[in-house]
């Protein structure tokens, strides 16, 4: 039990560094929007999506309903359901039901894609280990940025707020410079959001994310579908 959960500790502190200054982004981005520290951090501990969260605090800022917040969310985060079934199948025979749901707030895409590399079966003490140091880093950065965030002076933060976008671009960029379909998607919704942004301007934050998303899967579905060769892969 030990020696998983140190293991899980020490495979974990890279993504818990690469939390560390994402979410000193998300600090302050969410100090800006008008949350306090205590809210910023309650956030982050509560929801580890990066991408939801941050889809999260503009709704929250735009005083988006909760209807828009709950249907983002689930959109946005929707993937991590299917993260989830994929690692199941590595999980050992000690994971009880209990372990499962506590092990499945910790799911994110670094956790998975570490967890889903390791070699035989995954024991809750190495998920546990690798879980908890990962959240303290996204919890300790948020704290840090939001305090940074109501102490430094505005331009300081208004660049420093970049972080949490410069995240988000260093994830799409990868895939899709592999897969058409996935440029395709990104394109699409880019383009569905500039409309929202100045055309359609009635439309509010939190419908046009879901809009953006989910037309943009549907148009590439149907262009472009996934191959059986790719599916297996």
């Amino acid at each position: 039990m030990k020696s998983g959960f140190t293991k899980g500790l020490i495979h974990g502190i890279p993504i818990a560094l690469g939390y560390l200054s994402v979410s000193f982004g998300f600090g302050i981005t969410a100090v800006r929007a008008g949350l306090s520290i205590a809210a910023a951090v309650g956030i982050s501990a509560s929801n580890l999506t990066s991408a939801g969260q941050a889809a999260g605090v503009e709704i929250i800022a735009a005083g988006g309903t909760l209807i828009e917040m709950a249907l983002t969310q689930l959109i946005i985060n929707l993937r991590y359901s299917l993260m989830g079934l994929s690692l199941s199948q590595k999980l050992d025979d000690s994971f009880s039901v209990p372990h499962r749901m506590i092990a499945s707030f910790g799911i994110t895409d670094e956790i998975f894609a570490v967890a889903s590399a390791q070699p035989g079966k995954i024991k809750p003490w190495y998920m546990y280990g690798l879980i908890l140091i990962s959240f303290i880093g996204w919890t300790l950065g948020t704290l840090l940025g939001a305090a940074a965030g109501q102490a430094l002076p505005p331009m300081f933060t208004s660049a420093m707020g970049i972080l949490l976008y410069g995240m988000f671009i260093a994830i799409i960029i990868p895939p899709s410079r592999k897969s058409r379909s996935v440029f395709g998607a990104v394109v699409i919704a880019a383009a569905i959001s500039l409309l929202f942004k100045y055309v359609l301007t009635g439309v509010s934050v939190g419908f046009a994310i879901i809009f953006s998303a989910s037309a943009a899967a549907a148009v590439m579905a149907l262009i472009a579908p996934v191959s059986d060769e790719e599916e297996d892969a």
